[in-house]
């Protein structure tokens, strides 16, 4: 088939990219750069570095492309930022997403998934783990801006255009961008390997529910495929609320450190618990997480260990 991957130089993304092309598709890749990185790009994938707002370009790369499948990868995906400026976040992750649902339509995309976000739309939880059924109350403006993606897709749904929505836990694994704020693993891995002490905001009993990137990918997979997915919303978690304190822990022993975290206040628009039920994509995608915590931990900090060690021969 015929891919086109938004996001597709990220975190997420790229690994997604890498799988859709060692499963045969002919995969092209749109991508600002703003926070994905061009060497992350398969080089088998077609590569445009396109900001999804600017409708001209991305009209060029969907006549060009032909896509029958949209993955739905990029956006404005810091919480602080989205809060500090709402209309910046609304033009990335409202505006640009209905770009590409409007041109998804216009030359007939089979599917579109989108994502969203598990941790954000849901709001402080009534109840734990959080089901699909559960009351939506955003606390964030990113909270705010992924719902509303999902409502539009409901409604360009009446219009013919096919999607399944994940709403992703906390993701983690290599090449996740610890620049960013939402990568807690990557921030941890990074500061404890140089020695720094990182950071907890909060009292350190604030809980997410983590999964692997390599599970991520498989989820995507499975919705391009599965019938029962149309028009459809999943959680892809684990299940397992996991506090900021555990996490540090569990980093600092895969990096062999000794460092204890920094104190800092809670960041506003942050929900205090949430853990996801995923119980419906095991049931109709046949999806279940194969990578838990403390493995995937091991594996990420081991990744990022290896990118110490070649900086550390380059610069000999």
């Amino acid at each position: 088939m015929k891919i086109l991957v938004t996001g597709g130089a990220g975190f997420i993304g790229s690994h997604i990219v890498d799988a859709l092309v060692k499963g045969g598709h002919e995969v092209a890749v749109v991508d600002d750069l703003s926070m994905g990185k061009r060497e992350q790009v398969h080089p088998s994938a077609r590569f445009y570095r396109v900001d999804i707002r600017d409708r001209q370009a991305l009209e060029e790369v969907f006549r060009t492309e032909r896509p029958e499948v949209v993955n739905h990868h990029a956006a404005q995906a810091d919480l602080r930022r989205s809060m500090s400026e709402p209309s910046f976040d609304a033009s990335v992750n409202i505006v640009g997403s209905l770009n590409l649902l409007e041109f998804s339509l216009t030359h007939k995309v089979r599917k579109f998934i989108n994502i969203s976000s598990g941790g954000a739309v849901y709001g402080e939880p009534q109840r734990l783990p959080v089901d699909e059924l559960h009351p939506i109350h955003p606390v964030s403006v990113y909270g705010v801006s992924k719902y509303a993606v999902e409502q539009y897709l409901r409604l360009f749904d009446g219009f013919g255009l096919d999607y399944t929505i994940l709403r992703y836990a906390n993701v983690y694994g290599p090449r996740q961008n610890p620049a960013g704020e939402a990568g807690v693993v990557a921030i941890f891995s990074r500061q404890m390997l140089a020695g720094e002490c990182p950071t907890i905001f909060g009292d350190g009993t604030k809980t997410r529910d983590y999964v692997y990137v390599d599970d991520i990918v498989a989820a995507n997979l499975l919705a391009m495929t599965e019938k029962r997915a149309s028009g459809r919303s999943y959680n892809v978690g684990l299940g397992r609320e996991v506090s900021d304190r555990q996490i540090f822990e569990l980093v600092r022993r895969a990096a062999g450190a000794t460092v204890e975290p920094i104190a800092a206040s809670k960041r506003p628009g942050e929900i205090d618990r949430i853990c996801l039920d995923a119980s419906l994509a095991k049931a109709e995608l046949g999806w279940e997480p194969t990578i838990f915590l403390e493995e995937g931990i091991s594996q990420t900090v081991a990744f990022y260990q290896a990118e110490v060690t070649h900086r550390a021969r380059e610069s000999r």
